[in-house]
């Protein structure tokens, strides 16, 4: 952990990123079909307490240190939470909501950040978009897609999360700048 990082940023985040982590992990688990009998509709409850109450939380607390982090999490809590106690709706109503939810996790993407939070949220975006276009065409294929493409942002959020806590590199180690290039030049 660097020594201008302060411990409080690095609590929230990680518990921000678990807490998104396990909740994407677990709508985009139901989404794909992959485990038999597992839907999206059974993770309602993780999405209403985990991924909506705590990450908001969550969020409110990582507002003191850090807005970026704050923002994000206060956002995506809101929008866990809402999905999670809204209910059955029309096909284009949730298209639509899930249309403004991919459009706030753009804005988290190209807000910026650190590495993982950009992947995560833009991985969010690209699950929330193909799930709105999947629920305006009445795809299942699509929402199927969509539910792989939330498996892996959960995963990437997942593993920044434990990287943290483990102190496992989160970066791609770079290459030199070219064949036959040496660091003396």
């Amino acid at each position: 952990m660097d020594n201008e990082v302060s411990a409080g940023i690095v609590s929230t985040t990680v518990v921000g990123r678990l807490a998104l982590g396990v909740t994407l992990l677990a709508f985009g688990i139901g989404l794909t079909g992959v485990i038999d009998g597992v839907r999206a509709s059974d993770a309602v409850t993780v999405a209403h307490y985990v991924g909506g109450v705590a990450l908001f939380l969550v969020g409110l607390l990582a507002l003191r240190d850090d807005a970026g982090s704050g923002v994000a999490y206060v956002a995506l809590g809101a929008l866990w939470f809402t999905w999670a106690v809204s209910g059955a709706s029309s096909a284009n109503a949730t298209g639509l909501f899930l249309l403004l939810f991919a459009l706030v996790a753009l804005t988290l993407t190209l807000a910026g950040g650190d590495t993982p939070s950009q992947i995560v949220h833009g991985l969010l975006f690209l699950a929330m978009l193909v799930l709105a276009v999947a629920a305006f065409a009445d795809s299942s294929a699509l929402a199927k897609a969509a539910g792989w493409v939330a498996v892996v942002s959960g995963a990437v959020a997942w593993y920044a999360a434990t990287a943290a806590l483990a102190h496992w590199p989160t970066a791609v180690p770079g290459r030199a700048a070219g064949r036959g290039v040496t660091a003396t030049g």
